[in-house]
């Protein structure tokens, strides 16, 4: 019998049980460890709650959830209720599975001033994770500036600029909804370091933007390169590139009718963010482009007033004492998924965050392989490891209360039976609440 466990349960930790699955059926025991008494990671808390048919994708993961030989095993926090050594001494492999959920710095002056936000906290705030709940942002602002050119920065402006009845069939959570419904945002303000040949955002997400009851989407037509430039784009970016197009070309008197706007500002590097205890506007540099698509400053440079900046950047994995870890790439040192004898990364911990959630099906399915080889070659020993009924005596020991996924289809039985109209749900955002849900 093989004994695996999974730190975390978003997709690559599903990914990676189902492969462990198919390989060994009944002769494995997958024990999938969450510091939450939820599973599901950033499908539950980082998935724009507008977007439910991309967090669909978590009954996928049922079957395997519901299987005998896997097993959720939530409000579990790995370094402090159990350390790494001791469910290494435990499990035949250890696989790390925690994504890439904090802020990646900006590492631009004035970045502490309040009201400025990474992308994590304030996704998480609207997503009702509960490290991020009281995060409280200041919506009674005029101009809120989002740095980055990705989807994340996308779903912040358009989760920014949504009217109560745009979010119907969302899960966005109360505490958010009610702030938002008390925005006095007027502009939104993207900044991008580079052109709109580089941006790093779908065509799906971008042409959301034109559908929006009460935000208008502003690209100045002098940023877009020649038309002709863009047959040399791949059929998406072309694709994503031909929205912004139709953006700029939209008549200023249907932008007026429209009371929020939000303007793409390209060729624009965030320089200092200004205030003194809170934000109160941003200092911009202007770039341009080398023959590398590189962007450089020019030295000129203009303020945007603002009372909210949120950096859509980029995220990094949350380091674990004792386990390899590469700063610069805010992820786990790994040689494809090896860190060390017995211990494996996968998913977002394991390359950085990039690619879509089903680029972590592969990658579980590859890690598997890689402990498959690990134990028939003899580099994870013999075997004869305790596994489950080991962590199980240790948790009673402990005192540990332990969530099933069985456990957790009852909280998320009651969030549906709490959702308001329209709603699919509405979430838990405090722990304590979850664990008084399993009485309900």
């Amino acid at each position: 019998m093989r004994h695996i466990a999974i730190i975390g349960s978003g997709p690559a930790g599903y990914y990676t049980a189902e492969a462990a699955q198919k390989l060994w059926g009944d002769d494995v025991r997958v024990d999938i460890f969450d510091m939450l008494p939820v599973p599901y990671g950033l499908i539950r808390t980082g998935v724009a709650p507008d977007h439910q048919s991309i967090k669909g994708v978590s009954r996928r993961y049922e079957s395997t959830a519901l299987s005998e030989n896997v097993r959720f095993v939530g409000n579990v926090t790995i370094g402090e209720d159990i350390s790494i050594p001791e469910l290494q001494e435990l499990y035949d492999a250890v696989v790390l599975a925690t994504g890439a959920p904090n802020d990646k710095a900006a590492g631009i002056p004035g970045e502490g001033l309040e009201n400025v936000f990474g992308s994590a906290a304030f996704v998480g705030w609207y997503n009702g994770h509960p490290q991020f709940a009281k995060l409280g942002p200041d919506l009674t602002v005029n101009t809120a500036v989002v740095i980055g050119n990705g989807n994340v920065a996308l779903d912040v402006a358009r989760i920014l600029s949504k009217t109560a009845e745009e979010f119907s069939g969302s899960d966005i959570v109360a505490h958010a909804l009610h702030a938002l419904q008390k925005s006095h945002i007027e502009r939104i303000v993207i900044l991008g370091r580079r052109g709109p040949h580089q941006i790093a955002m779908t065509p799906k997400e971008l042409g959301e933007l034109a559908h929006l009851t009460r935000a208008c989407p502003r690209v100045d037509p002098a940023d877009l390169p020649p038309v002709d430039d863009d047959l040399f784009l791949e059929p998406g970016q072309r694709k994503s590139v031909g929205h912004l197009r139709g953006f700029a070309a939209i008549p200023e008197e249907f932008r007026c009718d429209k009371p929020v706007e939000i303007d793409f500002d390209f060729f624009a590097s965030p320089r200092a963010i200004l205030g003194d205890e809170r934000v109160t506007g941003i200092e911009v540099e202007r770039t341009a482009l080398d023959s590398d698509g590189r962007a450089s400053g020019t030295g000129e440079t203009y303020t945007i007033d603002c009372g909210l900046i949120i950096t859509c950047i980029g995220y990094k994995t949350s380091p674990i004492p004792g386990v390899p870890f590469e700063e610069s790439a805010g992820r786990f040192a790994n040689d494809e998924g090896r860190i060390v004898p017995g211990l494996y990364c996968v998913g977002w911990a394991r390359r950085g965050p990039s690619g879509t959630i089903g680029t972590n099906r592969p990658d579980g399915f590859a890690v598997v392989e890689s402990i498959a080889a690990d134990l028939s070659s003899g580099v994870l020993g013999h075997g004869g490891k305790q596994g489950r009924p080991g962590f199980d005596q240790l948790a009673e020991a402990r005192g540990l209360d332990i969530v099933t996924f069985r456990d957790w289809k009852k909280i998320e039985a009651v969030e549906e039976a709490r959702a308001r109209s329209g709603a699919p749900r509405e979430k838990f955002v405090h722990v304590e609440d979850m664990i008084k849900a399993l009485d309900s």
